[in-house]
């Protein structure tokens, strides 16, 4: 058993369509089966397939292979069965002589491989490889690779290949250049630039932020309580109410009663930087404790409206919230924009929270000793992560360790900044 590690778009799947080839065409008179499983059928199966036939045609063997039942490509008496790994298939007798293949081995499930899989290699002991890139030390190719490690200590033979973004880069100038930009977007310890082009695992939880990012959040401009003329604000508002439950597990902590609304400005970078995204400078904050939404409507339209202008609101519209987005909306247009948490929603906005931070796009204003302030530390301190096996994140704070509302708020004024999109100047040209 083989595991071969790649950095994102750095030549796995070509590598695995090469390899096919190959061995189809030494076992085209023998015959035998080869399988391939992806964590779905749709897309990457069907990608994988498309990407072996385009490679036969292109070692000249455009109008010899075919195609059987929709899932298996045959080359004489040899052929290539492509199966999904999802929980839900049904995969339970085809067998492997030649090979059998685990593409993106991190997301499949070690139940479904155990049982359903890795037995199709029995008969035939036949060699299985695993490809994919790390995640957490709970994946099954994680497991598979220490494994290999831990043999390769015995006996010295290599059967871990582990290729990162540096690596890809030394024979492709455009993938570096790409992934440097995606180095500084990101920042070199965000959870998907460290698995997916680094290829470091992370660790299954703990806390949200290290002191690196906490450093990094410090601004060194002043909390303002009025607009200045010629800038351009947004903002991201949690409301108070009931936690958000989905799928049996807890997204935020189980009673908020503040609603917390964020402001901020985007500085928008010069024409001659190679950064697109705005500077995100948090300004002011707003809190209400213990007051009904239906209280604070007028007030927030005239905060939003007449006293900032914001050009891009994000508001939490998951249960409670969505009616009091709806008036939002009707009152301010299109410029408010509906978040609903869902696991992959709330995974997405965690990880770009995470990308603002380690560019130093995202500042807070210096402390000012309020009780807001005091209030975003305290919860920026004590907010913990947790890494899913379908490569998605939580971040929370407990519920014996407070509240999370200006975590929340925050994350969605980062969302608002992701939003915006400065208009252009239209004019007219006239005739000479």
């Amino acid at each position: 058993t083989f595991s071969v590690e790649i950095s994102r778009q750095g030549g796995k799947n070509e590598l695995s369509a090469h390899l096919e080839v190959l061995l189809l065409t030494m076992f085209m008179a023998a015959g035998g089966s080869a399988i391939k499983c992806s964590p779905t059928f749709k897309p990457q199966t069907i990608v994988s397939m498309s990407r072996l036939k385009e490679r036969l045609d292109d070692f000249g063997f455009y109008g010899i292979w075919s195609m059987e039942a929709g899932y298996m490509v045959r080359l004489g008496n040899a052929r290539w069965v492509f199966l999904s790994a999802d929980s839900t298939s049904s995969v339970v007798g085809h067998t492997a002589d030649i090979l059998l293949e685990v593409d993106e081995s991190q997301d499949v499930a070690k139940d479904k491989y155990t049982k359903e899989f890795r037995p199709m290699a029995s008969a035939h002991n036949a060699t299985t490889v695993h490809y994919g890139t790390t995640w957490d030390d709970s994946t099954l190719l994680e497991e598979v690779k220490q494994a290999n490690l831990e043999l390769e200590k015995r006996d010295g033979i290599r059967r871990h290949f582990r290729y990162d973004w540096e690596e890809v880069a030394r024979y492709n100038p455009a993938y570096r250049a790409f992934v440097e930009s995606e180095r500084q977007r990101l920042g070199e310890d965000h959870p998907l630039f460290r698995t997916q082009y680094a290829l470091l695992p992370i660790r299954g939880g703990g806390g949200f932020l290290t002191a690196q990012q906490m450093a990094q959040l410090q601004g060194t401009h002043s909390r303002v309580h009025y607009p200045q003329e010629g800038k351009t604000y947004v903002a991201g508002i949690d409301f108070a109410g009931e936690a958000e439950q989905l799928e049996g597990e807890v997204l935020t902590c189980p009673q908020r009663d503040t609603t917390v609304l964020t402001i901020a400005e985007l500085v928008l970078p010069p024409g001659d930087t190679l950064s697109t995204e705005p500077q995100i400078r948090v300004v002011e904050h707003y809190a209400w404790t213990g007051k009904k939404h239906t209280e604070l409507y007028t007030q927030m339209v005239d905060i939003l409206k007449s006293v900032w202008c914001c050009a891009r609101i994000v508001t939490d519209a998951t249960g409670i919230g969505e009616p009091v987005t709806s008036f939002l909306g009707r009152s301010l247009g299109s410029r408010v924009v509906p978040f609903k948490f869902t696991q992959k929603s709330k995974s997405q906005a965690g990880f770009d929270l995470l990308a603002a931070i380690n560019s130093g796009r995202l500042k807070l204003y210096r402390q000012d000793g309020s009780d807001d302030y005091r209030q975003l530390i305290l919860q920026l301190e004590k907010a913990k992560s947790v890494y899913r096996a379908n490569q998605t994140l939580n971040f929370f704070v407990e519920s014996s360790q407070g509240h999370d509302d200006y975590l929340v708020s925050l994350a969605l004024v980062v969302q608002a900044a992701n939003r915006f999109m400065p208009r252009k100047a239209k004019g007219l040209l006239s005739s000479p």
